[in-house]
């Protein structure tokens, strides 16, 4: 499995706008908004605001870095159908 984060500009509403787009094998999978200062004791860390496929339903936790994201997403990817 190939995952491949690409930045991006996300005009989510708010202050929320650093985001990665997440490809698994070319295909988009995820995409990921860095929390702003407006969350408080989140600010800073990764939150799923998409999914896509098979973790389309996937109710995600707040990650501290991408590192953890992308191990989420793998691990949610691996799993069985």
């Amino acid at each position: 499995m190939n995952l491949h984060l690409q930045p991006v500009q996300v005009a989510t509403g708010s202050d929320d706008q650093e985001s990665r787009l997440v490809f698994v094998d070319g295909l988009l999978t995820a995409i990921l908004v860095r929390l702003s200062a407006m969350h408080g004791a989140d600010a800073g860390r990764w939150h799923m605001e998409a999914g896509f496929g098979r973790i389309h339903d996937a109710t995600a936790p707040i990650f501290s870095d991408l590192d953890e994201a992308q191990t989420w997403i793998a691990d949610q990817l691996s799993e069985p159908v």
